[in-house]
């Protein structure tokens, strides 16, 4: 089981930290700053490149301490929120993924879900720093921290349509 573990939270972490990178640089196939930038204003987001700067932040740090194991549950809580901005983004387009639809951030919120439920395994940096178990309940308020924070920027990011749009 602690393999699985460990392979689940390198996939996910790695890719949601790849994903927080190209938000605010050339690597990895990114735009840079600018890039990410135009992409949260094409988005709707105001804040400019602070708002891309936070982002990315957020993922790279969200998605390696997930990765490693640290912290899982305020690594998780990190992604999750990520995330739901993301899937509130896409919300209109429906689910799938070939419709530029939400179902990438959905399955991404439930893996961090599932990794707080389970624990970050033996082979993780929580595990040798005698940070686990982690409790099953906390599950529940990494899911509501997350997600509200998730909305919670959405709501004070994103600019409302003028009357008439």
């Amino acid at each position: 089981m602690d393999t699985g573990i460990l392979l689940l939270r390198l996939l996910v972490g790695l890719l949601v930290a790849g994903h927080g990178v190209q938000k605010v640089s050339r690597h990895l196939g990114g735009e840079g700053l600018d890039g990410g930038t135009r992409e949260f204003r094409r988005d709707g987001f105001r804040g400019g490149a602070l708002t891309a700067l936070a982002a990315g932040g957020g993922q790279i740090g969200s998605g390696l301490f997930l990765a490693a194991g640290l912290l899982t549950p305020l690594a998780a809580t990190g992604v999750i929120g990520v995330m739901t901005v993301a899937l509130t983004v896409k919300w209109h387009n429906g689910l799938w993924v070939q419709h530029d639809g939400y179902e990438y951030p959905l399955v991404l919120i439930g893996t961090a879900a599932a990794l707080t439920a389970t624990g970050p395994g033996a082979w993780s940096l929580d595990a040798a720093l005698g940070l686990t178990p982690h409790p099953l309940w906390w599950t529940v308020p990494v899911l509501a921290a997350g997600t509200g924070s998730g909305l919670l920027t959405r709501l004070v990011l994103h600019r409302r349509p003028a009357l008439g749009d």
